[in-house]
């Protein structure tokens, strides 16, 4: 989505305090192409492209040539998430009875609330027993004031094929069982 019409969603005329980030990664499904933009707000920004003229890498021709060609093609983002709705079809009714997993608004992560409220054990657990793995909430954000919005949460990404996000649902449920 364009910086501009993120900032019309949000009733906005500019872009003061909005930045908006889009990355291959996200839209095309293909995490280790490692190309994206971002737009928005000039004061913010320039920080930014301070910050990234020191932490920043060049990429390859050929990672190059590939972001080119994805950036290039919308028909392969119009399956993509087609193929998203149906994974998130398919998982959040079988695993809503053992654990608190609605479906999103938008992306490819389901969050999952878990049985116990230790994230980190869980995930643990849940690969020792089953080996899938899921990411522990508490690992993707940091204590603040007491408190870590991601604990007692897991993320799970549902980037294989739906045959295989099935799967592994069908092994959390009888995990959580």
């Amino acid at each position: 989505m364009s910086a501009r019409r993120s900032a019309r969603r949000l009733g906005r005329d500019g872009f003061p305090r909005l930045v908006v980030f889009n990355s291959l990664s996200k839209r095309s499904n293909a995490p280790g192409l490692r190309a994206g933009a971002v737009a928005g707000d000039r004061q913010l920004l320039k920080q930014f492209l301070l910050y990234r003229t020191y932490h920043g890498c060049a990429m390859s021709l050929a990672v190059q040539h590939a972001s080119m060609a994805a950036w290039d093609d919308e028909a392969h983002v119009t399956e993509n998430r087609r193929l998203y709705r149906q994974k998130f079809d398919a998982l959040v009714p079988m695993l809503q009875g053992v654990m608190h997993a609605p479906r999103p608004e938008a992306g490819f992560y389901l969050w999952a609330r878990v049985p116990g409220g230790d994230d980190e054990a869980f995930a643990k657990g849940l690969f020792a027993a089953t080996h899938v793995t899921v990411l522990p909430g508490q690992y993707l954000a940091r204590d603040a004031h007491g408190t870590n919005p991601g604990r007692g949460y897991v993320r799970m990404a549902l980037v294989p094929e739906l045959s295989d996000c099935v799967e592994a649902a069908q092994r959390i449920v009888a995990f959580c069982g």
